[in-house]
């Protein structure tokens, strides 16, 4: 069984600008609002970008907004469910558990210039010269996962395999959707999960050659991350919260969506339970608990 992290170490926490808008501390769960972020890239890399979600999302909200990048999936439903965190960026699998275990509510996702709601892939990725064509080829190699709870990173990829009956394939867990990339490149693992977002990300900034490499599985397409709020709030709060997140501009979230691939950005768009619905039956099929994440 793993031992999983429930602790916030080492979270970067960012005080944004006062609020401009009139609203008094109590409108504001504490005063402010804790907003937790998944660590789905490096925190010195995605501080930045969600300091201008953050600071619009003050000015929109009325209230001051704590931006707290956290160490692990596990830590962020923790911090959730034991009231430390108000509002969540969640990668989908993990917002499966913190709607069972951390009462999380989805608000909004990220969408396209066209206002549709965007969408990623899980892969498995090869060297250009290795003998894999296809996933029943990685019995008895070495597979690079992300982190354990990742939907394109961990859960997708082991599904791929169970559909495909392939077993004895060596599970190594990176520590993140980079560290998966790069124990592919230096040919420390047979296979690697990459998923599109991080595939982009990596070409952008010229550390992935993809000329070298073949993909060899792809899994359908994954809805992008739901922003949630914590459901024991006040419907109330919940309610301009929602409202706060779906008038943000374009410019306020385009650092950020250019994390999920999602270039040019729209405004943000609501979504729900139903927009999840293949994660749930992904969990399910699976037989994943929370212990899992």
């Amino acid at each position: 069984m793993r031992v999983l992290s429930v602790v916030l170490a080492a979270t970067l926490t960012l005080t944004a600008c006062g609020p401009t808008n009139s609203a008094s501390s109590g409108d504001c769960p504490n005063g402010r609002v804790r907003f937790g972020v998944e660590p789905y890239e490096a925190p010195d890399k995605l501080k930045p970008a969600y300091e201008v979600l953050a600071k619009a999302l003050t000015t929109k909200l009325g209230c001051e907004v704590e931006l707290q990048i956290v160490d692990d999936y596990a830590a962020e439903v923790l911090a959730m469910r034991n009231g430390k965190l108000d509002v969540a960026q969640f990668g989908p699998l993990g917002y499966v558990f913190a709607a069972q275990k951390a009462k999380a509510e989805p608000l909004v996702s990220f969408a396209d210039g066209t206002g549709k709601l965007t969408s990623y892939t899980a892969g498995i990725w090869v060297a250009e010269d290795s003998p894999a064509q296809k996933t029943e080829d990685l019995a008895g190699k070495s597979l690079a996962l992300s982190s354990v709870g990742s939907a394109s990173g961990d859960a997708l990829p082991r599904y791929g395999l169970k559909k495909a009956n392939v077993a004895g394939v060596k599970l190594d867990y990176a520590g993140g959707h980079p560290e998966a990339i790069l124990a592919l490149i230096n040919g420390k693992v047979d296979a690697a999960e990459i998923n599109s977002q991080q595939l982009a990300t990596a070409k952008a900034a010229g550390t992935f050659d993809s000329s070298k490499f073949r993909q060899i599985w792809k899994s359908e397409p994954i809805p992008n991350d739901p922003i949630t709020v914590r459901g024991d709030l006040d419907p109330a709060f919940k309610d301009r919260v929602r409202k706060a997140l779906l008038e943000l501009s374009p410019g306020d979230v385009e650092k950020v969506g250019a994390f999920l691939d999602v270039t040019p950005p729209g405004p943000l768009v609501q979504v729900n339970n139903d927009t999840y619905k293949v994660l749930f039956d992904l969990a399910t099929t699976l037989g994943l608990k929370e212990e899992d994440v």
